[in-house]
């Protein structure tokens, strides 16, 4: 049998004594080169097996093959040997059968517990060695927390970083930096965006991004439409579902908002585009409908963080809602769901003459739906695709990351 065995930086003293008892009886130890001077020190109290350097995963394979079957083997690995480490190299060589595995703490564990925060619910995702897209598409869907396996040779806490810019999200996330965990010179800190990489990084160190209510901003001081994501609360428990930015800069322009009028925004969401509607014409009379629990309580607060004012907010399901509302002049449909045909034929029995529905949609079954309802309606109609991309950091350059393309349903009244 192989055990294999889970360590600290403390290993092989730290060990159990249970763990420590199957070291002192192999014939055969392998250890990384980092672990060897500790093993060495060992050894002259508790044994005299043979020690090799478990450094090269493939060479230590046809070692642990030439063992007689009468012989034992320990070998030493980092923290949890089946979670990114040697584990699978061992299986995939030697067969599992031969294998018998003793985890240890893994770096995920030694993060959340170094911060104090259960890590039940927690995201990780990781670099090495691979492209950073994944991660950028993970960060769209907002998760409360994300440790990041960072790969010091592609830039590593500063890629991470860059990609939070990038992603217009440094304002939602406490970026927690985690050095050497479980060794002597362990260090843990966060980093604001503004702090500088420590001139003396360890190469061997991982970051956690907690999600955080971003500071409430200064009406005064944002921009007049083109408001970052991270700038607007969400939902708890479905974080990143909401218009990005671009797409929002452009269900804006289509709408063609007059100086006033009555604006319906059904299926709003956390209400960002009909609050930033309202910046861009503070004398529209608003109403934001959203279905969603705690969704009214959501939009108000948004509202407040831009320093503006709803004519109402009303959390229902707009079918119910809409035949009370003042006819509209503007008209944002962005839900329905199943019932967003009968949603779409109510917009257009309220609508008044010259008014515009923008609708954004995800498929074009949703299109082949809606779209005979406003040529029924003798309206004028314009279709557009909008595909956006990002750009996002890449070794030393620059990558374009595509968002979802969304299709926009536009449709315009006569006039009289």
């Amino acid at each position: 049998m192989i055990d294999v065995i889970g360590t600290d930086a403390g290993a092989p003293d730290s060990l159990p004594e249970a763990l420590q008892a199957l070291v002192r009886g192999a014939d055969l130890i392998a250890a990384p080169q980092r672990m060897q001077p500790a093993l060495q020190q060992w050894q002259e109290r508790h044994s005299t097996a043979r020690c090799i350097n478990s450094d090269e995963p493939i060479t230590l394979c046809q070692s642990l093959t030439t063992l007689d079957s009468d012989q034992r083997a320990v070998v030493l690995a980092s923290g949890d040997p089946l979670w990114f480490g040697i584990g699978r190299i061992l299986i995939e060589r030697l067969g599992r059968e031969r294998l018998h595995f003793h985890p240890g703490p893994s770096s995920l564990q030694l993060a959340f517990a170094r911060l104090g925060r259960p890590w039940q619910s927690a995201e990780w995702i990781s670099l090495h060695g691979r492209d950073s897209a994944p991660l950028i598409q993970r960060l769209q869907q907002r998760p409360s927390a994300l440790a990041v396996l960072t790969d010091p040779k592609r830039g590593g806490v500063e890629d991470v970083r860059r990609i939070l810019s990038s992603s217009g999200l440094e304002a939602s996330y406490a970026l927690w930096l985690l050095e050497a965990l479980g060794h002597g010179d362990e260090r843990v800190q966060r980093l604001s965006a503004a702090d500088p990489i420590p001139s003396d990084l360890n190469p061997l160190h991982m970051v956690v991004l907690l999600a955080e209510q971003p500071a409430d901003p200064i009406p005064g001081s944002l921009p007049l439409f083109g408001l970052d994501d991270g700038l607007f609360l969400q939902h708890q428990d479905r974080p990143g579902l909401m218009t990005k930015r671009e797409v929002r800069i452009q269900l804006l322009a289509d709408l063609q908002l007059p100086q006033q009028g009555v604006l319906w925004d059904l299926g709003a969401g956390t209400g960002s585009v009909g609050l930033e509607a309202l910046r861009l014409r503070p004398q529209m009379h608003l109403i934001a409908v959203e279905q969603r629990s705690g969704g009214g309580t959501l939009i108000q607060a948004n509202a407040k963080r831009l320093g503006v004012t709803p004519t109402d907010v009303i959390e229902a399901n707009a079918l119910t809602v809409v035949a009370q509302m003042p006819a509209p002049d503007r008209v944002l449909l962005g839900g329905g769901g199943r019932q967003r045909a009968q949603l779409l034929q109510a917009v257009i029995d309220r609508m008044n003459p010259g008014g515009v529905v923008v609708i954004p949609m995800a498929n074009v079954e949703a299109l082949a739906e809606l779209r005979p309802l406003l040529d029924n309606a003798g309206w004028s109609i314009q279709i557009n695709q909008h595909q956006a991309y990002r750009g996002q950091p890449l070794a030393d350059g620059t990558r374009l990351a595509p968002m979802n393309p969304v299709l926009i349903l536009r449709g315009t009244k006569a006039q009289g």
